[in-house]
């Protein structure tokens, strides 16, 4: 059964030329402003508002929260983000553009929309949060061609745990899945094991191409990530990242000859790990990845 927000908003949407936060409905804003979708900017926009305050949701109440946005376009994500509680959207938006649509909404919200022109590959997110109490909640629609970047980068995010407490991000439906799959099949590789080391990880809902404009080739799929505290075992991230980049480098070969371009000697890392040298990267869970990632970071600090 839907929320009594739910029913208002699909109440508003139903009369023409309404919206439950009074601002013009998205399309008639991306008329207006001439922002069709840019391929090169990995642009594809949710114009229904129904659609975008469940994505909000996604990963629980956001109510007075301080929510990072990245990539958001005329608006649909944030306007929605807003309308769920929120009590301050930080967005970066590297196309111009959409400013004078994301003006608008900052007007609507006088002192709970930032707006920062910038790439958010070269963001300074501690810096552009600021000193306000409690840990941020990341919520976006992710540009296709740097979401990859922009989640690695929150996962290896230094000190840990993080600035942030809980990450709502939508990927196209096959890098989703590879997040979240486990050891054994094609999927599982680097992302799943940097994922699963430092978050917990899931996939909230999936949508079809038609629901963006203009609709993309593939599903997208939103996926929630909560951190861990402390990561067990406790390796460094930089020597986690090396094992895994070696390990699925060659990911056909056994363990004792893809770690060869790691160390001089695999056998004697991995039996110290505990793990057998004839398993294949895709065998090992994220443990025994993270246990062999403290061997070798122990034996690099002692040459």
């Amino acid at each position: 059964m839907g929320s009594a927000a739910d029913d208002d908003a699909e109440h508003a949407e139903a009369r023409p030329g309404a919206s439950p936060d009074g601002l013009a409905p998205l399309r008639d804003v991306i008329r207006r402003y001439d922002l069709a979708a840019k391929k090169s900017l990995g642009q594809n926009f949710i114009l229904d508002l129904n659609l975008t305050r469940r994505i909000a949701r996604a990963g629980g109440s956001i109510t007075g929260r301080t929510v990072v946005e990245v990539g958001p376009g005329p608006g649909g994500l944030t306007r929605a983000l807003l309308l769920e509680g929120a009590a301050r959207v930080v967005a970066v938006e590297r196309d111009s553009r959409c400013l004078p649509a994301l003006a608008e909404i900052s007007a609507r919200y006088p002192g709970q929309l930032e707006v920062h022109d910038g790439d958010a590959l070269e963001a300074d997110w501690r810096g552009l949060i600021g000193g306000h109490t409690g840990k941020a909640v990341i919520a976006a629609n992710l540009p296709y061609n740097a979401a990859t970047t922009l989640l690695v980068g929150w996962l290896e995010t230094e000190p840990w745990p993080p600035w942030w407490d809980r990450m709502v991000l939508m990927f196209q439906k096959e890098v989703a899945e590879r997040i979240v799959a486990q050891p054994g099949g094609k999927d599982y590789g680097r992302l799943s094991v940097i994922s699963q080391w430092r978050a917990s990880a899931h996939i909230a809902l999936t949508l079809k191409p038609e629901a963006f404009t203009p609709p993309p080739k593939v599903s997208s799929a939103v996926v929630v990530f909560t951190p861990r505290e402390v990561p067990q075992p406790a390796c460094s991230v930089t020597a986690l990242g090396r094992v895994t980049a070696a390990a699925f480098g060659q990911r056909r070969k056994m363990l004792r000859a893809s770690l060869r371009t790691l160390v001089a000697n695999p056998e004697e890392l991995l039996d110290a790990a505990g793990i057998a040298p004839d398993l294949r990267a895709e065998r090992l869970s994220v443990r025994d990845f993270a246990r062999l990632a403290l061997v070798y970071e122990r034996s690099i600090a002692g040459r």
